[in-house]
């Protein structure tokens, strides 16, 4: 069952499989259900945030006040009492750094199509007064139409004074940070950003970095010097832009409103990089607006007003998705079989999320649209019940003003009260004073937990569960002790018996199993009315589970007896062979050698290696699969946590052992 935090979510988003993995955050392929577009949905747990609560607060008002072809845009943020949750565009493609990797070094026709649309970013994001302060590869991802997009303005700063006034926070990823950064001098925001843009320039035609060492202290020093070695195939004008780029001097650097006609950017193109927005904030198109208006059954002119406020809502969210399927040559249509949003089937969110670092790649497989999720094999299983809908105009109704459709027949609310906006202002950082915030919104803390699941229905954490075809192993898998794991008794009884009270609340909390959020009208019955007061929502909600339980199709987990059949991607290495298991087996015994402990699903492996003090410090995943076209084995891979560049030579290392 979703918690209340999942809840709010849900009235709004289908949410699939996770498609990226940080050390504070998550991030998870979602749907948004009025519209049916793909987004991306980030989710941070506040009581892991910690220190890191503020640069959240920074980067979702900084993303607010920024829209440009360029830039990720944000569609929605949701905070709960637990979670905050950012909507964020989706970006099939994953990262820059995967792609280079890929093709080992882009060429300079290649890297100065890119590198035109960082230039245009940046200029934009400098002309509305911010420093990034963390441009690098992995802060940009490729859309489905090969576009760049900057993310990750965590560190942004937009100083009071102007982009001119000087700052003093030392932050950013060494490799690519300033002289000045990391010399502890005072620095002006976009004059280091250029220095990032040079290193990231020079990484993309050569595919390795300029300046780099394992050891902290030697890269500083080569830092601080500004000395680095260009590779014979550079060209003439590529090493005079670097050179102009990464000067230790701060104002002997170009700047980025020099680089717009520079001759290096405009060999091949008639014109000078287009910095401006293709789509201001303050733009509102009417075919959008008239489809809003006629679902809401409100006027165009009262529509326009509720989209001016931006409050990146479900309105905001709704209106720019809508715009997006516009630009994109689509039917700009709502669809109203599923204008509820608590009607949602959703895979459960997952609530654990670690510490520290920042959520990875979005790269994911296309889908098409489902009635309803099953997790196994990516099938998708219709929905048994046909429930009826809301309509848009009640959904957007404000907080605090009753939905009548929404009430049983007591007059209790079916669904869950939303939060209060928090209207509390914190102190901001000093750096960030002339960033607004509207409302004076800020992102509290969360209130100590509250044991909510009696002991009757509590997991008996003295049994764990062995997940079937997993081995945890320093080495090749255990082949000694055989056998399958047994099932749980609970999941024998679903498949082999008839269906009992108590196997039925059992099956209702299952993790095994989906929970979904209902219009609960059709389903209330007589008991309802027994029950007082705040009791109402979760007697009817898991009453509901356990219908649905007995609805829907009892399917058994799918076994891979094979590896999978995929498309050719560029995060996939070719090989020679026709034979996954001797593929498989082969990484399985270059892994002990490198120091790479894992776990093996099947044929993926999820991979970590640990400092000397048993600290994480990479996590990625390998997975032997079959070309479609060429029909011969490939290996999958794709980094989760850690530092970009040692995934990179690690994982080169392993794979070159193996005959390509």
């Amino acid at each position: 069952m979703p918690s209340d935090s999942e809840t709010e979510l849900l009235k709004y988003y289908e949410v699939y499989e996770t498609i990226g993995s940080g050390g504070f955050a998550k991030v998870k392929l979602g749907r948004h259900i009025l519209t049916g577009e793909k987004v991306a949905i980030k989710i941070m747990v506040k009581k892991d945030l910690g220190d890191d609560l503020p640069r959240v607060k920074t980067e979702i008002e900084a993303m607010k006040n920024l829209s440009h072809q360029h830039v990720c845009r944000l569609y929605h943020v949701i905070e709960t009492h637990s979670k905050i949750y950012m909507v964020l565009e989706y970006c099939p493609g994953g990262e820059l750094f995967d792609y280079i990797i890929a093709k080992d070094r882009l060429s300079e026709e290649e890297t100065r199509m890119f590198f035109r649309q960082i230039v245009s970013a940046l200029a934009y994001v400098h002309s509305q007064g911010y420093a990034h302060r963390d441009l690098k590869p992995e802060n940009l991802l490729i859309d489905e139409d090969h576009n760049l997009k900057l993310i990750d303005f965590g560190l942004c700063a937009k100083p009071k004074g102007g982009l001119n006034y000087e700052l003093m926070t030392c932050c950013g990823s060494p490799a690519y940070a300033a002289p000045e950064l990391i010399q502890g001098k005072a620095y002006i925001g976009s004059e280091a950003d250029v220095w990032s843009m040079g290193v990231l320039l020079f990484a993309l035609l050569c595919g390795y970095l300029p300046f780099d060492d394992d050891n902290c202290m030697v890269l500083y020093r080569k830092i601080t010097r500004g000395k680095y070695d260009n590779p014979p195939w550079i060209s003439p004008a590529s090493v005079l832009l670097l050179n102009q780029m990464m000067q230790v001097e701060p104002k002997r650097r170009l700047s980025v409103w020099q680089m717009l006609d520079h001759p290096w950017m405009m060999k091949g193109y008639s014109s000078p990089v287009e910095w401006h927005s293709k789509r201001p904030l303050g733009h509102i198109d009417e075919d959008c607006i008239t489809e809003m208006a006629v679902n809401m059954k409100r006027s165009k002119h009262s529509t326009v007003q509720l989209v001016s406020e931006w409050k990146y809502d479900q309105t905001t969210a709704t209106y720019l998705l809508l715009l997006l399927k516009k630009q994109r040559g689509k039917p700009v249509r709502l669809r109203p079989e599923l204008m509820t949003p608590e009607i949602t089937c959703s895979a459960l969110l997952d609530s654990t999320v670690g510490h520290k670092s920042r959520p990875e790649s979005m790269v994911v497989g296309s889908l098409d649209f489902p009635t309803n999720c099953h997790e196994e094999e990516n099938q998708w299983i219709p929905l048994t019940p046909k429930m009826p809908r809301q309509t848009l105009a009640e959904n957007m109704k404000p907080v605090g003003q009753s939905v009548e459709k929404g009430r049983d027949e007591t007059g209790h609310s079916l669904y869950p009260n939303r939060l209060p906006e928090r209207r509390d202002r914190s102190k901001e950082n000093k750096e960030n004073l002339g960033t607004p915030t509207p409302g004076g919104d800020v992102f509290a803390l969360p209130a100590p937990r509250t044991p909510i699941i009696s002991k009757r229905n509590r997991p008996n954490k003295a049994a764990p569960v062995t997940p079937k075809n997993v081995h945890v192993t320093n080495g090749a898998p255990d082949a000694q002790k055989g056998g399958t794991p047994r099932e749980p008794s609970h999941r024998r009884a679903a498949e082999h018996q008839p269906h009992t009270q108590a196997d039925l609340e059992v099956l209702a909390l299952s993790p095994e199993r989906r929970s979904r959020s209902l219009d609960m009208a059709g389903c209330q019955g007589d008991s309802a009315q027994k029950r007082k007061g705040g009791k109402v929502f979760g007697s009817l909600e898991r009453g509901i589970d356990k219908v649905i339980t007995m609805l829907t199709p009892n399917r058994k987990r799918g076994v891979r007896d094979g590896p999978r059949k995929i498309k050719a991607q560029y995060n996939v290495t070719l090989t020679s062979q026709t034979n996954a298991d001797q593929v498989l087996n082969h990484i399985l015994s270059i892994l002990p050698e490198k120091n790479v402990d894992f776990v093996q699903k099947g044929y993926t492996l999820k991979c970590k290696t640990h400092s000397d003090y048993g600290k994480v410090t990479l996590q990625f995943e390998l997975e032997v699969c079959i070309l479609q076209k060429p029909e011969v084995v490939g290996i999958r891979r794709q980094r989760l946590k850690g530092d970009a560049w040692v995934y990179k030579h690690l994982v080169e290392d392993i794979l070159s052992t193996y005959s390509v």
